[in-house]
C-alpha cells in the first residue's frame, strides 16, 4: 500500500533545463565531502550469530513462532457488523518462556479515543476519516487453554494491544496453548484507507480486512513487537495456515485469501460450471457477468450462505462481500508447472475494458512474471477487489480504487499483487521498517511494467537527477524512520520512491543486473515466510553480490546524504609540443559517493564513454581521468543519460 502515494511522489520528478556552462571553478578544497565518513570500516555494529548468520541468512539456529486459526464469522449487512469467534493455536519455537502474550486488535484504532486517532491529523487518509463510527472490537467469552484442559489467566487490553497474563508461564522448544474468543466489530466506512465499505448502484461492496484479533510477532530481535496501531505503519504478522467460514447474505459474492472449499455450495450450477472452467484457461471468463449482477437467478435462492476458505502458511487472510459484483477468473501459470487462480470482482460501473475489465488479464500477468522473475507465488488464488480502498494489499487478495482506468488499473493491481512478495512472502515488520515492503515492492513493479504486454504501460524515463534535488531538502527526512514518526507528506518519498530508486541504482550502476538480481533472488528465498531486518537485507545483499556497500547503506538509508561530482578542470597533457591525452578532474563536492560516468567528444565527432567504479572515493576528494587522444576535445559530461541522484547539474559540463 498504496499505489497512489507512487503517482503522488512522481510529482517530484519533474524535468527541467539544464545549465551547459561550468560555473566557478572548483577544487577539493571547497568539497564537503569526507571519504572516512563514507567507508568506514565499522558499519556492522553486532557479529552474525547462530539466529541470524553474518551472511545475512537465517542462522542454524534460527526460530520463528506460529499462529494457527480457525475463525467461524458473520457479515451482516443491514448492521455493517462482522461478528464471529476465533481459535488461536499459538506454538511458541522460541528456547524462552513467556509468561504472557500479545495479541494485535487492529479495530480499535478505529475507536473514537484510540492513540492512533489522537495523532491523526484531519485530512489524513488513515484512521476513519472522520466519520462517527462506533469503532473497536468487542470481545467476550475470553478461553485459554492447553491440552484440551483450562488455564488460569488474566487479560488486559490497552488501545490496539490485549495481553494475557499466564498464571504459569509457556514453556519454550515447540510448547502450545490455544486461546479462544467471541468477538464483533462496527466496519468503518473508510477503514484507514485499507478496509471499509462502499456504496454502488447495484450494493454494498464490503473489503474486509484486520478483522480478528492476530497475534504478536516474538522474534529474537526485540521479543514482542507490541507497537500500536497508530495508522500509517502496517503489518508485523506471524506464519500459520488459516481455515475460515464467513456467513453472508445469498446474494452476495464473497471472494477471500486462500483455496475456496466449497464452490458447489455457494455459487450456481452455471457458474460453478464457469469457476472450474477458469481454472484450466489462460483466456478470462466471466463468472458472473454484468448483465447477470441484477438478475435474481445469478444466486442461490437461499437467505445466506457460508463460504469456507483455507489458507495456508500465511500471515494474514482478509475477504471482500458484496451482491454487486460482476466475477471473471482465469488459469495462472507457474514456472514449477503448477496453477493459480487470477480473480477479478468488481462493480458494473468498474467494469469496462478501460477498467477492470481487464483485471484478470493484469492479475495473471502481474503474477506470472514475478513468479518467473523472483520467487513461484505460493497462493491458489490472487483476487483482486475493486472498492473504495486506494490501494490495498493482503495474501492472496488486494483492494483497488474503483474509478481506476487504463494506466492506473493495470498500475494498483501490479503494485497491489507485488506486495506478495514483501511482505506476504518475505515478512518483513511493516510498522517499523515500511520500506522494506513498499520499497522493494516499487523497485520491482517498475521491471514488470516494462514486461507487461510488450511495454504497454511501460515507465516514462524517470530524471533521476531532477528527483534527486527534490529529495535533498532537510524536511524530506530519510528512509530509515518508523513510518508514523515520519511527516505523512515524506512517506510516498521515503517508503515507496527512495527506496526504489536505491536499489535501481545498485542494479543499473554498482552492481549490474547479473550480481543484482542473483543476490536479490537469494535473499527472497532465503527469507520466505520468515522475518528479515534491515541488517539481514544489507549483509545479504554485500554477501551475494560480494561487494561492500556500507558506503551506500549508510547515504542512502540511515542518512539523507546528497551527490555533487562536478568537472572542476580540463588540461591538455603534450609531449615535445604534441597532444597525447587529457586530464580531466572530477571532484565530489557533497558526502554521497556515486560511481564517476563521464562521456567526452572530440572535433572529429568522436564519443569516449568511461565509468570509474565508486572505489575512487574511498580516499579521494578529486579523481583525475586521464584521457589518451591526440584529437582536440570540444565537450565533457558527467553523467549524460541522468542515471545518476547529482542535485547540481550546471557543474556536471565542460566546452571549449
Amino acid at each position: 500500500m498504496n499505489y497512489k502515494f507512487i503517482q503522488r511522489t512522481l510529482l517530484f520528478v519533474v524535468f527541467f533545463a539544464f545549465s551547459t556552462n561550468l560555473q566557478a571553478q572548483k577544487t577539493a578544497a571547497d568539497s564537503n565531502y569526507d571519504p572516512h565518513l563514507a567507508f568506514g570500516p565499522s558499519f556492522y555494529t553486532q557479529n552474525g550469530n547462530e539466529f541470524r548468520s553474518a551472511s545475512g541468512y537465517p542462522g542454524a539456529k534460527y526460530w520463528q513462532n506460529r499462529a494457527d486459526y480457525n475463525i467461524s464469522a458473520t457479515l451482516d449487512d443491514q448492521k455493517n457488523t462482522v461478528t464471529g469467534t476465533v481459535t488461536i493455536t499459538y506454538k511458541n519455537n522460541s528456547p524462552d518462556q513467556l509468561p504472557y502474550i500479545w495479541l494485535q486488535l487492529d479495530q480499535n484504532l478505529f475507536e473514537e479515543h484510540s492513540r492512533g486517532n489522537g495523532v491523526i491529523k484531519p485530512g489524513s487518509r488513515y484512521g476513519a476519516r472522520g466519520e462517527k463510527v462506533k469503532g473497536g472490537y468487542q470481545i467476550t467469552d475470553l478461553a485459554v487453554s492447553q491440552k484440551a484442559q483450562g488455564v488460569k489467566f488474566t487479560s488486559m487490553v490497552e488501545d490496539t494491544r490485549m495481553q494475557i497474563r499466564l498464571d504459569k508461564p509457556l514453556a519454550g522448544s515447540g510448547e502450545t496453548i490455544t486461546i479462544k474468543m467471541n468477538y464483533s466489530f462496527v466496519i468503518p466506512i473508510n477503514g484507514s484507507d485499507r478496509m471499509g465499505h462502499l456504496t454502488t448502484q447495484n450494493g454494498e461492496i464490503y473489503s474486509i480486512a484486520q478483522w480478528f484479533p492476530r497475534l504478536c510477532v516474538y522474534d529474537d530481535v526485540l521479543g514482542w513487537n507490541t507497537l500500536p496501531y497508530w495508522g500509517a505503519g502496517e503489518f508485523y504478522c506471524e506464519y500459520g495456515d488459516v481455515n475460515y467460514s464467513i456467513t453472508a447474505p445469498a446474494s452476495h459474492l464473497l471472494m477471500g485469501s486462500g483455496e475456496l472449499l466449497n464452490p458447489e455450495e455457494v455459487f450456481t450450477a452455471v457458474q460453478l460450471k464457469r469457476w472450474n472452467a477458469a481454472k484450466l484457461s489462460d483466456q478470462t471468463i466471466a463468472i458472473r457477468t454484468a448483465d447477470e449482477v441484477t438478475d435474481p437467478k445469478s444466486r442461490p435462492a437461499k437467505n445466506q450462505l457460508t463460504w469456507k476458505y483455507r489458507m495456508s502458511n500465511t500471515r494474514d487472510v482478509a475477504f471482500a462481500s458484496s451482491k454487486a459484483f460482476v466475477l471473471d477468473a482465469a488459469k495462472i501459470n507457474l514456472p514449477s508447472g503448477k496453477k493459480s487462480l487470477a480473480v477479478s470482482a468488481q462493480p458494473v460501473e468498474s467494469n469496462g475494458k478501460d477498467g477492470y475489465g481487464r483485471g484478470v488479464e493484469y492479475v495473471k500477468a502481474s503474477i506470472e512474471h514475478y513468479s518467473d522473475k523472483w520467487f513461484e507465488y505460493p497462493y491458489p488464488m490472487a483476487v483482486n477487489i475493486a472498492s473504495n480502498i486506494s490501494g490495498m494489499e493482503y495474501p492472496g487478495i488486494v483492494f483497488c480504487g474503483w474509478k481506476a482506468k487504463t494506466d492506473e488499473t493495470w498500475g494498483v493491481i501490479d503494485h497491489e499483487f507485488g506486495h506478495s512478495w514483501f511482505p506476504m512472502i518475505v515478512g518483513s515488520n511493516e510498522r517499523k521498517y515500511g520500506w522494506m515492503d513498499e520499497g522493494f515492492n516499487t523497485f520491482i513493479n517498475g521491471l514488470s511494467s516494462e514486461a507487461f504486454n510488450k511495454g504497454e504501460y511501460k515507465n516514462s524515463k524517470q530524471n533521476i537527477q531532477a528527483a534527486a534535488k527534490a529529495m535533498s531538502k532537510p524536511d524530506k527526512e530519510f528512509i530509515l524512520l518508523t513510518p508514523d514518526a515520519m511527516g505523512e507528506t515524506n512517506i510516498g518519498q521515503n517508503l515507496y520512491f527512495k527506496p526504489a530508486m536505491g536499489l535501481q541504482l545498485l542494479r543499473n550502476e554498482v552492481l549490474g543486473t547479473d550480481r543484482f538480481d542473483y543476490a536479490f533472488r537469494n535473499y527472497i528465498k532465503a527469507w520466505a515466510f520468515k522475518h528479515p531486518t534491515p541488517t539481514d537485507f544489507f549483509r545479504s545483499m554485500e554477501n551475494g553480490a560480494g561487494e561492500d556497500l556500507s558506503w551506500f547503506w549508510k547515504g542512502w538509508f540511515l542518512d539523507n546524504w546528497i551527490m555533487d561530482q562536478a568537472i572542476t578542470s580540463v588540461t591538455p597533457v603534450k609531449n615535445g609540443g604534441q597532444l597525447e591525452s587529457y586530464n580531466i578532474v572530477i571532484t565530489n563536492l557533497e558526502q554521497m559517493p556515486m560511481p564517476i560516468i563521464l562521456q567526452v567528444k572530440d572535433k572529429n565527432g568522436k564519443v569516449g564513454n568511461i565509468k570509474v567504479p565508486v572505489d575512487v572515493w574511498m580516499r579521494n576528494k578529486s579523481w583525475t581521468i586521464n584521457y589518451p587522444t591526440t584529437v582536440e576535445l570540444l565537450s565533457a559530461e558527467l553523467d549524460p543519460e541522468k542515471v545518476l541522484p547529482d542535485v547540481d547539474v550546471a557543474n556536471n559540463t565542460w566546452f571549449k
